[in-house]
């Protein structure tokens, strides 16, 4: 019988020696290294699988000879090489007659002791999970906003009755029952006011577009945060000073960052509590735009992380939809709210969480050459899409 070479390493205490190809091959993602004349060097089982192939007829042959030449492949591996920097594509699509139509995540990488060689990781994605993340934020804000509507009819009207009439009583009841009526008040007030934060999912307004310096709105997010909800939290802020402008509306990012900035400090401890906001260019960061065969660059980063026990698994595939929260009060209708005007910016927001820790991250698109700090937009909402 055959001894398996990773159980007499660790026997021997010893893995210094394991043969790269263990690991390659335990990898659920397709690698490949290439170099600049696009000849695969070496691959993994899954790249095999991938391309539904075996390895003797992939080593020592062209990319070019399993792929059409527009596919984008292509031209991440010349990026890479001019470039000498790890660069990403999302949502790409791989499509031949011997492989079908693949929709992937790909991470690119230079071999820096290897001039010209490239490694490649493609990250398969199903088209149910390419479709639903590209809509799923903006058909719920729709149904968010079409209950809006229904609600401000339906439900405003009468409750702006019982308002009054709570008023009313309050001048003719005891001192004792006064605060029965102000809790009537009160509530009433919390019901509209949830009515119309719903109504702020509507696309019928067009969207203001200018060019906004981001770190003017997170240290403007950051002055009322300390002021206010989070006096007794740390901030840390590392910001990359040299960030370009992002297209967009001021007030609705200022909106955007509060939420996810009080959101962060209520998860972290009460005392000793943490929120750690930080900036970053990422280049070569590109997503596919709903609708179109274009990529769109988004190489502006900005994360809010917190230092609370994490976000439960249950709720974390569903934590953009509308009426999801893990607080005991929430409405369920901020995070959102926030995905929902990002997606409107025509960036991307992500959440990662651990058990110390959550991270929400935002990426969005910077300002063209053509447009200028004082310049600005009106962009029509967009009739296309469900």
């Amino acid at each position: 019988m055959t001894s398996n070479p990773l159980i007499d390493l660790h026997d021997r205490g010893d893995f210094t020696d394991i043969d790269g190809d263990y690991i390659l091959n335990g990898l659920t993602a397709a690698i490949l290294v290439v170099d600049d004349n696009f000849l695969i060097l070496k691959i993994n089982s899954a790249a095999e699988d991938f391309f539904r192939t075996s390895v003797g007829n992939l080593l020592d042959h062209g990319l070019d000879t399993l792929l059409p030449a527009d596919s984008p492949l292509f031209v991440l591996i010349a990026q890479v090489c001019a470039e000498q920097q790890a660069v990403s594509e999302y949502d790409v699509t791989i499509e031949t007659p011997r492989i079908g139509q693949h929709f992937v995540n790909i991470h690119a990488a230079p071999v820096v002791e290897c001039p010209g060689v490239v490694v490649l990781s493609l990250h398969s994605r199903s088209v149910a999970e390419k479709i639903d993340r590209q809509l799923s934020h903006r058909g719920a804000a729709r149904s968010v906003s079409a209950m809006a509507s229904l609600l401000a009819h339906e439900v405003k009207n009468p409750l702006s009755g019982i308002r009054g009439a709570a008023q009313l009583l309050e001048e003719t009841v005891s001192v004792e029952d006064q605060s029965l009526t102000r809790l009537i008040r009160d509530e009433v007030d919390r019901i509209c006011d949830l009515v119309d934060h719903m109504g702020m999912f509507s696309d019928d307004a067009p969207v203001r577009r200018d060019a906004v310096n981001i770190h003017q709105v997170l240290d403007h997010v950051l002055q009322i945060s300390k002021n206010g909800f989070g006096r007794h939290t740390r901030f840390v802020a590392n910001f990359d000073p040299s960030l370009p402008a992002v297209r967009g509306d001021r007030d609705q990012l200022v909106q955007v960052f509060l939420n996810l900035v009080k959101n962060a400090v209520e998860a972290s401890p009460d005392e000793a509590g943490e929120v750690v906001m930080e900036t970053s260019y990422r280049h070569g960061v590109r997503f596919a735009a709903p609708g179109t065969h274009e990529r769109v660059h988004l190489p502006l980063a900005i994360s809010v992380t917190d230092s609370g026990s994490g976000i439960s698994e249950d709720i974390r595939p569903h934590l953009f939809e509308p009426f999801v929260t893990s607080k005991a009060h929430g409405s369920g209708l901020g995070l959102s709210l926030v995905a929902k005007i990002i997606g409107d910016h025509g960036g991307v927001i992500e959440c990662e969480s651990l058990s110390q820790r959550t991270t929400f991250r935002i990426m969005l698109p910077m300002c063209t050459d053509g447009e200028s700090a004082g310049e600005a937009m009106m962009d029509e909402p967009s009739e296309a899409g469900p």
